[in-house]
């Protein structure tokens, strides 16, 4: 261990400051984990019938329900959890990016609706009003323009007679859209998003993609090599990114950045494909790399949550030749398990062992992870501070009504105090381990509440015991894509 000191380390992203939570690759599912990624591109002309039908579920329980005074639209009563469905990682990505376009634009595609007098309709039942709007955004979006079909896609008879009424309807309710930009007196529909909503999705489409290097299958130089025949540029600096172009983060050495726009052309390149190059939030790297820092030959690490998979296989990358063991928590479900077996397996992971038991179920003196010296620990937060909500939920194993919360720019104080209650408790309980000697806190929260407070709390709780080297707080603060991050190292001996 460097220096025989231990460290408690607590990443904070701050919205405020514009949060840096950018793009987070989602991980294969259960039947997919060691499949090659495949995309098929549709774009401007239309989705697949099964995309529609995921995201109007995804929609049915993300939209926001209004007051029963100013209920104008019927959605079904939406008791069921829906069951979803995706043929592969795109069609799952598009999915939620679609139910999240039709929440945003919500109020626009009633008020189109209801004055072009789509509707109500008789023979549109109450379920199927959630793909009704969910097929409006994009019809407007094509600017009304018949979809093309593509010969792979399986025809759906609730996507059909919805297209067909929407169709039937094209010139009213194309009316009835220019009566609204006229109305807010907007150029398009964008700017008739709240103006926080709007400032957001510009910082998200500037922010470079993070890519890290998969060494356990290929070297970086070999990386360098393979672009320059795909043929990028190696850049000096963010700031010389432009297009074709990526260069080397200068926090993690194994870390690359590339423009946003190239984001679908890199995802089909077979470093991706054959997971050589993962794309993922950077600050999930930053994470990782700070515990890996923290540990010397042979010492272990807890994982706290199983999270995104990506996080543990990078962390089992970065210490694949320190002869250290990752124990992974909450691996209480044997297709979670299977699920991150695959996908470690197929990147070439090999020392990272499961735990059954949820982090805080976990005795500190229980001998499986004796040789622990350090707890990555990224507890569940309400994660208003990401960048790319979509790739966050998909990566993170998040649910979609983080897309709601983003929208109102907040969760409720009943949540938020909840998921405090539950930090504090994993981080308290993660300061028990005697042998343990750094803790990794990473969050992606706007709230203090999730972050310096928690902090704070735990280390004013005096659950350390008898520790030798107790913890004590050192601010510092990062420049880094306007983040703000906070150190806490322990006291000497």
């Amino acid at each position: 261990m460097p220096d025989s000191k231990s460290n408690l380390v607590s990443l904070h992203e701050n919205v405020i400051s514009d949060a840096s939570d950018l793009s987070e690759t989602k991980t294969p599912d259960e039947n997919q984990s060691v499949q090659k990624r495949t995309m098929t591109l549709i774009g401007k002309n239309g989705y697949h019938d099964s995309e529609y039908i995921n995201a109007a579920k995804i929609f049915q329980g993300i939209h926001i329900k209004k007051p029963k005074d100013r209920t104008l639209m019927r959605y079904g009563d939406g008791s069921l959890t829906p069951v979803l469905t995706f043929k592969d990682e795109y069609s799952q990505r598009v999915s939620y990016e679609l139910a999240f376009s039709a929440l945003k634009y919500q109020d626009l595609l009633e008020e189109i609706l209801l004055d072009s007098s789509a509707y109500p309709c008789q023979s549109i039942p109450d379920e199927l009003t959630s793909l009704l709007v969910v097929m409006l955004y994009d019809l407007q979006d094509r600017k009304f323009q018949a979809r093309e079909i593509s010969d792979e896609d399986e025809p759906i008879a609730e996507v059909q007679q919805i297209e067909c009424y929407l169709h039937s309807f094209k010139t009213k309710l194309a009316g009835a859209l220019a009566r609204c930009r006229i109305k807010h007196d907007a150029v398009s529909i964008k700017s008739i998003l709240p103006e926080s909503l709007q400032k957001q999705e510009q910082r998200a489409s500037a922010l470079p993609l993070f890519v890290w290097i998969n060494t356990l299958k290929i070297s970086i130089e070999d990386v360098f090599s393979d672009l320059k025949k795909k043929g990028f540029t190696r850049a000096e600096s963010v700031s010389n990114l432009d297009h074709y172009t990526y260069c080397v983060d200068q926090h993690c050495h194994d870390v690359l950045m590339f423009p946003p726009s190239l984001k679908e052309e890199l995802l089909n390149l077979d470093l991706f494909t054959d997971s050589k190059l993962l794309l993922q939030d950077k600050s999930r790297s930053l994470a990782v790399h700070a515990a890996q820092a923290l540990l010397s030959t042979g010492d272990d690490i807890i994982v706290a949550h199983v999270g995104s998979h990506l996080t543990i296989a990078h962390m089992s990358v970065l210490t694949n030749d320190s002869n250290s063991k990752i124990f992974v928590c909450g691996m209480n479900s044997s297709a979670k398990a299977a699920e991150l077996s695959n996908l470690v397996s197929h990147m070439g992971c090999q020392n990272i062992q499961f735990l059954h038991e949820d982090f805080t179920e976990i005795d500190p003196t229980d001998k499986r992870i004796e040789k622990a010296k350090v707890i990555l620990l990224l507890p569940q937060c309400s994660g208003l501070g990401v960048g790319n909500p979509i790739d966050f939920i998909l990566s993170e194993h998040r649910d979609a009504g983080l897309l709601r919360d983003l929208l109102q720019g907040s969760v409720s104080v009943d949540k938020l105090s909840i998921l405090a209650e539950r930090q504090l408790n994993e981080l308290s309980h993660a300061m028990k381990f005697k042998k343990v000697q750094a803790i990794v806190y990473c969050t992606c929260s706007i709230y203090p509440e999730e972050n310096e407070l928690v902090v704070k709390k735990a280390l004013e709780s005096g659950v350390e015991g008898d520790k030798i080297q107790p913890y004590r707080k050192i601010p510092l603060k990062l420049n880094l894509w306007k983040t703000f991050w906070l150190v806490l190292q322990q006291k000497d001996c």
